[in-house]
């Protein structure tokens, strides 16, 4: 079994096995991978958990009122039962079935599963998140500017809203490969200083390849823990990071401790949210974090002021002030 298969499915079956009896539904667009996962995972179990129910169902997933959806509309979730679902083929075979699971995996290579989600009451984020985003991260980052390097007028673009002062500190937070350092550190000159965080080595390791670490200091760190003082920025970039959060509002509190009154961050994607929902095979729902009403909701309750939002296909960004 490759390692990352053995590490994906023992940290599942210490997370499930305390709470037998139990039924684990393995669920996703390819019932072959979904069998076979199911597989992995009843083996991961104790012996004395093995005679517990871990399959995937046959059925369940597959074309559905003209569309592709899963038949798990008419399983709910119950107290006994959790749903693991595999992302995996082409992102529009996504339905409900994701959003009900309790356990979310991406598994478009099976040899390289990563877990995107773990329900709260299965496993507080600390035990899964920052190792399962470096895993997720980690394997992406060579290609990251050569997959998505036409963006970077876009990140210019949006530095340019955020409207970084000179002599400012503008860190960027969950910086990736520094696509927004160059303009970042253009714009606070060289009074001013630029600090790139990101938790993934390998995406420092691209970023000093680009020749970024010219103008940025690259740090690695989590954003909900900055090895920063308080109130000692000027302006906080944070692009594609807000909806990765475990916990947004505790991210927001966090960004806001490092940033002077006054201060400004830029909450930034160089894509409409319903046009990556689209690309991820999603619809847009009310409930979700960056929605305009929930977005503003979390600011005001974590020291910041909205002043600013757009969401067009082409981008997306919210301007907040520190308060």
């Amino acid at each position: 079994m490759p390692e990352r298969m053995r590490e994906v499915t023992a940290f599942l079956a210490e997370v499930l096995a305390p709470r037998a009896p139990l039924t684990v539904i393995v669920d996703g667009g390819d019932h072959g991978a979904a069998a076979a996962f199911a597989a992995r995972l009843a083996a991961a179990f104790p012996p004395s958990a093995r005679a517990w129910t871990v399959d995937a169902v046959l059925g369940l997933s597959g074309p559905a009122g003209g569309r592709i959806d899963s038949a798990l509309n008419a399983l709910e979730p119950a107290a006994d039962r959790v749903i693991v679902y595999l992302r995996s083929g082409p992102p529009g075979r996504r339905g409900e079935g994701e959003r009900r699971a309790q356990v979310v995996i991406d598994h478009y290579d099976p040899e390289w599963p990563v877990i995107r989600h773990v329900h709260p009451r299965l496993a507080d984020p600390e035990r899964w998140y920052l190792t399962e985003s470096r895993a997720f991260f980690g394997v992406r980052a060579a290609g990251w500017d050569a997959k998505f390097g036409d963006d970077l007028p876009a990140y210019a673009r949006a530095v340019e809203t955020a409207g970084p002062s000179l002599g400012d500190l503008a860190i960027d937070v969950g910086c990736g490969t520094g696509r927004a350092l160059p303009a970042l550190a253009a714009a606070v000159g060289p009074a001013g200083r630029v600090l790139g965080f990101d938790l993934t080595p390998a995406m420092l390791d691209a970023a000093r390849a680009a020749g970024r670490h010219g103008c940025a200091g690259l740090v690695l760190a989590d954003a909900r823990r900055l090895p920063l003082p308080d109130a000692v920025a000027g302006v906080v970039f944070a692009a594609g990071l807000v909806h990765h959060l475990p916990n947004p509002a505790a991210g927001l509190t966090e960004l806001a401790r490092v940033t002077r009154p006054g201060g400004r961050l830029m909450i930034f994607h160089p894509s409409g949210r319903a046009a990556l929902a689209a690309r991820h095979g999603h619809t847009l729902r009310p409930d979700e974090p960056l929605n305009e009403d929930n977005l503003g909701a979390q600011l005001a309750a974590t020291g910041w002021r909205l002043v600013r939002y757009e969401d067009p296909e082409d981008h997306f960004l919210a301007l907040a002030v520190r308060c």
